[in-house]
C-alpha cells in the first residue's frame, strides 16, 4: 500500500494528457529545448574574447606642482 502500483501511473498519465493534450505537452518540451539552446549559446558567447584590444588605462599625474598663487579674497574683513 505504501508505493504506487502501475494502475496508479496509468491513472496519472491519461489524466495528464487530459489536461494538457498531447500537443501543448511537445510544445512544451519543445520549448524547454530551445532555452537550453539559448543557454548553452549564451555560455559560450561568454567565454570569447573581446574582439578589439580594450583602451590603455588612463593615468593621473600625482606629481604635478601645486598652484602656489595666493589667494586674496580668502578671509573675513572687519568692518
Amino acid at each position: 500500500m505504501g508505493s504506487l502500483s502501475i494502475w496508479h501511473w496509468i491513472v496519472v498519465i491519461v489524466v495528464v494528457l487530459l489536461l494538457f493534450g498531447r500537443g501543448k505537452i511537445s510544445d512544451l518540451m519543445g520549448d524547454v529545448a530551445n532555452g537550453i539552446k539559448a543557454f548553452k549559446k549564451g555560455m559560450q558567447d561568454d567565454d570569447k574574447a573581446p574582439e578589439k584590444p580594450a583602451e590603455p588605462p588612463k593615468t593621473i599625474d600625482h606629481n604635478a606642482a601645486p598652484n602656489t598663487a595666493a589667494r586674496t579674497d580668502v578671509g573675513s574683513k572687519a568692518v
